[in-house]
């Protein structure tokens, strides 16, 4: 992910900073350092040994570059990382650093901590867009607007009921991630070379359920080396999200139109500018968010495509999610950024809504006086009802 240059637009809001190279090299640290405390709990290794591992365990004391390096020796970066640590411990503890784990226990850890930390960012967008909806809809059910379907003129609707579509999409959509800690989705990953958790020995529950806990993650109580329903599951609700966050952007680009002119994002110096034509306002955000749409559901598909892996360790499949995981972690959380900036500022212009209501009225010999938009204002009460009581 760019924070330059194009960082502004498709790494915008706080869910990016969780996903960067430190980022991850603190959450594999964070799980080492768990993993230490894990075996101290059952007296598998020294107290004074978790300790020492624990005060190593701080990213600004490893070079990231050189450890990507080195990880193309072994295709995984907990390798190098894991020599860079037992140096920093010394040789008393050493011997101790990543007892009982595999790499894989390492990184697939590392990865629902990085979600989790970028999940908090993108909650906290995805509860203010939805409010910012359901208000819409509130203030709207009785504003009267032409539909459309087939992108033509058809007949009366309201705002509020579009307003209400638009929530009940983002808020079903954003089910999953935002009761992703509850629900048992992110979990942490210990179960050593072949999923045996065979050097813990008797100790082996104990151990993988003081290491989850340490984390704060949820217990799987199998290891889920090649089975990659967590993964895919955060990725594929990502993409629903992303869709419905898209179809919010997309009417609100087509109302935005001149020849329509029913809507507007907020203005402000700048912004919607253009470099050839200044009398433009165009709809920044709803464009940014459409632009990000574009670009989720291929890195969905990648991280779907690597679920069938081969026995206990996938061979290029589990490799190939990494990066994906990330970005998709970053361009929700800027499309939800975008999106919050979207609602909460829209302006809706209630005149123009009436006045292109009024001609496509009259244009099919209808009386303007005598407009009937039938059960919208009940069904947005009804909707917005239900929802409190979910709530």
């Amino acid at each position: 992910m760019s924070d330059g240059l194009f960082g502004p637009i498709f790494a915008r809001g706080e869910a990016a900073a969780e996903v960067t190279d430190v980022a991850w090299l603190q959450a594999m640290l964070d799980a080492e350092a768990a993993l230490a405390k894990a075996c101290a709990d059952s007296e598998l290794i020294p107290r004074a040994a978790a300790d020492a591992i624990a005060v190593a365990c701080r990213a600004e004391l490893y070079d990231i570059d050189a450890i990507g390096v080195a990880a193309a020796q072994s295709l995984t970066p907990v390798v190098p990382l894991v020599e860079a640590l037992r140096r920093e411990v010394g040789t008393d503890h050493a011997e101790h650093v990543h007892f009982g784990a595999t790499s894989q226990d390492v990184i697939d850890t590392a990865a629902m901590l990085v979600a989790k930390r970028a999940l908090r960012p993108l909650v906290a967008d995805v509860l203010a867009v939805r409010a910012a909806l359901a208000m819409l809809a509130d203030e709207h059910r009785l504003t009267p607007l032409i539909g459309r379907t087939l992108l033509q003129q058809a007949e009366p609707t309201t705002f509020g009921l579009k307003a209400a579509s638009w929530f009940s999409g983002v808020a079903d959509a954003a089910y999953e991630l935002v009761i992703a800690d509850e629900s048992g989705l992110l979990a942490a990953q210990l179960g050593g070379p072949v999923g045996t958790l065979a050097a813990f020995g008797d100790k082996a529950f104990d151990v993988a359920e003081a290491f989850a806990n340490h984390l704060e993650l949820d217990d799987p109580f199998i290891s889920w080396h090649t089975a990659r329903n967590r993964p895919a599951d955060l990725a594929a609700a990502i993409g629903v999200l992303s869709g419905a966050l898209s179809k919010v952007a997309l009417d609100v680009a087509l109302m935005s139109q001149n020849e329509i002119g029913e809507l507007r994002e907020a203005s402000g110096p700048g912004r919607g500018g253009s470099s050839a034509m200044p009398h433009k306002r165009n709809p920044v955000a709803s464009v940014a968010i459409l632009a990000i749409g574009k670009r989720i559901p291929n890195l969905v598909a990648t991280v779907l495509g690597a679920m069938a892996q081969e026995h206990e360790r996938g061979a290029g499949s589990w490799q190939a999610e990494w990066e994906p995981l990330s970005q998709l972690l970053a361009l929700s959380g800027a499309q939800l950024a975008w999106a919050r900036e979207l609602v909460e500022g829209l302006e809706v212009d209630v005149e123009r809504m009436s006045d292109n209501l009024e001609a496509a009225v009259l244009a099919i010999g209808g009386d303007p006086g005598e407009i009937d938009v039938g059960s919208a204002p009940a069904l947005v009460e009804r909707l917005l009802s239900d929802a409190l009581e979910e709530d």
